[in-house]
């Protein structure tokens, strides 16, 4: 018989070789985020099935992301399973989570309500639930009772209601985007003083009602947009908007605001495109005067003109209005006169000095005729064709290619053909210029670029020769005006244009010769240089930053640059940046090079110091910085530059100073991407995705730029300066004003 203590072993061994339950493997996170599986009824691209209840702990699983805690094993703090197409709900059994700090679900087919019970998640930060087919209230009562969430983005999707007063509860909100909804009602007042940290608010494209409160322009922190468009918002804009930082771009459009625009603060900076189809709207910068009175509604005829000239003006004479319309139709006719006169005044001018020019070019000594096919600098290398990568007989290395003109360097190449200084401290005459030496700074699709040495040597220019091309003779005073016009644009951080030369078979520009190189070549890396510091990196951006702004907003015509690249953005021995190339599109189309963007990749060379030589893997980048709606679609041509345009292309720019990495612009082909999303560059994609899944700051920023100390807080604020920038919507990108204010704010 055995004993009672041998059968007491067996037990205890039976139950010791016992597997335990599979359910009580896996972690009470992994079982609630089971439950977010269970509640996907449609995964077509299998995210999800590496999730399995087999498993210990779900730190392995895609789209998780775990932490080791001081109390034990590894917990979950991060959930992205984003653009999957997945179908189903949002489980209530996320709220389980507690130290969840990121919630990214965008880009799904997920329906149903937000659930209150989110808010369980008390450490979450971070709610990206945009571009789903969520429906419902906005549960701003729960949401806000979250004691660290930052970033609430709801946008693209079915929410209804009214937007509720318990947003004023949202404390620590940084960024609320809700645009794309269905959202009803006024926008409430008296929430907004209970948000002090807000830095973007869209609340676009729904169907908004109401006035706009006051209060939104006491938001101190607002740095971004505050997007209030597409609605059906009425009344005047209230003057306290004015309160809010320069740095803010405001959007009004399509609603049904009224009255004259307020020119207080911030207001009178913002641009018309703020104000566009907002029809009962007057005043600047909308190009609709605002009337003083309204005209009157009598049907009765007009009076006399005897009776009018007696009138005198009572202040509440019915006539009034007509003798409005006669004052107003008299300063047209006087403006017009005056313009006609002006005409024929340049028309005669010109018409006077051509005699001029042709009875002095007519007494010419016989001498000068055997110079006279051979342009501007005799030595061959400047005779090269400008619009084709032509060959040179001048050597093309690293020391230039010395062309020495010898002297006198024969004539103007046509008769009127002359030298025309733009800028006054300019002294350079014609005969000193063809006594000077040429060096070969580069050659491509849009010229010839040369160092020209003047004098002793302290004075050299760097002269683009753009060629004859097919220009007829009268496009000469275009050419003239247009040089002009970009002669005047006088900053820092823009290369000036001092000269330009016109005849027959020469067309050239001298400029500002800026003696480092340009940006393209510096990120790169030189032989024996250092990479860039974070430093330096941020004093180029805000030198091209300013320098892109005061175009926009301060030179004569506010023009558009149109190709902001590095290989444009020159630096001279302090690494000040300065913008080259601008306005050469134009002057190239009237010299004749008529094909200007099809050699866009080889510019950014206008006033360089380095020879020029492009690489096989760079050849053709241009088209890697130009904006979504500025690239050729399939079935049509691309629309024109813009200045928003220009903004996306300094995004561009900006991530690759931060990244150190090049944007080559080769098109997506995940199909795990929105429209959207495969409409920006890679560079775009992996910035934004790796912040959405919050990686370190060392897997997204460049290695050199992470040396400097104290660069941290400063590259992050960069970072989101320039995702800003290269938003997909034009019109939800700020001005070049507000990104260089913004900039300069970094470090300051």
């Amino acid at each position: 018989m055995r004993s009672p203590l041998h059968s007491l072993g067996i037990l205890l061994l039976l139950l010791a070789l016992r597997p335990p339950p599979a359910a009580d493997a896996l972690s009470p996170d992994g079982l609630a985020l089971l439950a977010f599986k269970s509640a996907v009824t449609d995964d077509p691209s299998s995210a999800l099935s590496s999730w399995s209840d087999a498993d210990a702990d779900p730190c392995r699983w895609v789209g998780v992301t775990c932490a080791n805690t001081s109390s034990g094993g590894p917990r979950v703090v991060g959930l992205a399973v984003a653009g999957k197409n997945l179908s189903g709900h949002v489980p209530p059994e996320l709220g389980s989570l507690p130290l969840l700090r990121r919630l990214n679900l965008h880009g799904n087919h997920l329906t149903g309500a937000v659930p209150p019970a989110i808010a369980n998640a008390t450490s979450l930060r971070s709610l990206f639930l945009y571009d789903n087919r969520l429906a419902g209230p906005l549960p701003a009562a729960a949401l806000c009772a979250l004691p660290r969430l930052q970033n609430l983005d709801l946008s693209r999707n079915e929410l209804g209601g009214a937007l509720p007063a318990e947003l004023a509860r949202c404390g620590q909100l940084e960024r609320l985007l809700l645009a794309e909804n269905a959202l009803s009602g006024a926008i409430p007042a008296g929430v907004w003083r209970g948000m002090p940290r807000l830095q973007m608010l869209d609340l676009s494209s729904n169907n908004l009602s109401g006035a706009v409160p006051p209060e939104l322009g006491g938001l101190p922190a607002l740095a971004g947009t505050l997007n209030l468009s597409r609605n059906h918002l009425s009344g005047g804009v209230p003057p306290e908007l004015g309160r809010l930082p320069a740095t803010v771009t405001l959007d009004l459009r399509f609603n049904n605001l009224s009255g004259e625009i307020p020119q207080s603060g911030s207001l009178a900076s913002q641009g018309p495109t703020a104000f566009l189809d907002n029809p009962a709207f007057c005043g600047f910068p909308l190009q609709v005067p605002c009337r003083a009175a309204a005209p009157s509604s009598s049907s009765s005829p007009p009076p006399p003109p005897s009776s009018a000239a007696s009138s005198g003006g009572a202040g509440g004479d019915p006539r009034q209005p007509v003798r409005t319309s006669l004052i107003v139709l008299i300063s047209v006719a006087d403006a017009t006169g005056v313009a006609l006169i002006g005409v024929v005044a340049v028309y005669v001018y010109w018409k006077v000095r051509d005699r001029r020019r042709a009875a002095g070019n007519s007494a010419k000594d016989k001498g000068d005729d055997e110079e006279d096919g051979r342009g501007l600098f005799p030595c061959p290398c400047m005779r090269a064709d400008a619009c084709a990568d032509s060959s040179s007989e001048c050597s093309d290395d690293g020391d230039g290619g010395n062309c020495n003109g010898g002297g006198g360097g024969g004539g103007a190449g046509e008769a009127g053909g002359e030298l025309v200084a733009i800028d006054k401290g300019f002294k350079m005459e014609l005969d000193e210029l063809l006594r000077s030496s040429a060096y070969v700074l580069g050659k491509g699709g849009k010229g010839i670029v040369y160092k020209v040495v003047v004098g002793n040597g302290t004075t050299p220019v760097a002269v683009r020769r753009l060629g004859g091309g097919a220009a007829a003779p009268e496009r000469y005073r275009e050419f003239a005006a247009e040089a002009a016009a970009v002669g005047r644009v006088r900053h820092p951080n823009v290369v000036r244009l001092r000269a330009y030369y016109w005849s027959a078979d020469e067309k050239l520009v001298v400029t500002d010769f800026v003696n480092n190189g340009n940006l393209a070549t510096a990120l790169r890396g030189r032989s024996g240089q250092p990479s860039l510091s974070w430093s330096l990196r941020l004093r180029i951006a805000k030198g091209a930053a300013r320098g892109l702004a005061h175009l926009h907003e301060c030179s004569p015509r506010r023009f558009v640059h149109g190709e902001v690249k590095p290989s444009n953005i020159l630096l001279d021995a302090d690494y000040n940046a300065l913008l080259a190339d601008f306005g050469l599109a134009r002057l190239l189309t009237i010299a004749g090079c008529t094909d200007v963007y099809s050699v866009a990749g080889s510019g950014g060379i206008m006033g360089g110091a380095l020879p020029y030589a492009r690489p096989a893997a760079l050849a053709d980048r241009s088209g890697a910085y130009r904006a979504p709606e500025a690239r050729a679609p399939a079935g049509g041509g691309a629309r024109p530059p813009s200045q928003k345009a220009d903004v996306y292309s300094f995004g561009i720019v900006l991530l690759e100073l931060l990244t150190g990495k090049v944007e080559h612009g080769s098109p997506s082909s995940s199909a795990s991407f929105l429209p959207e999303q495969q409409e920006a560059p890679e560079l775009v994609r992996w910035v934004r995705r790796g912040f959405e899944d919050a990686r370190p700051l060392s897997e997204l920023a460049d290695d050199a730029v992470l040396r400097d100390a104290g660069a941290r807080k400063e590259v992050i604020s960069a970072f989101h300066v320039a995702l800003g920038c290269v938003e997909a919507d034009p019109e939800r990108r700020p001005r070049m004003k507000a990104v260089s204010d913004s900039l300069d704010k970094i470090g300051a």
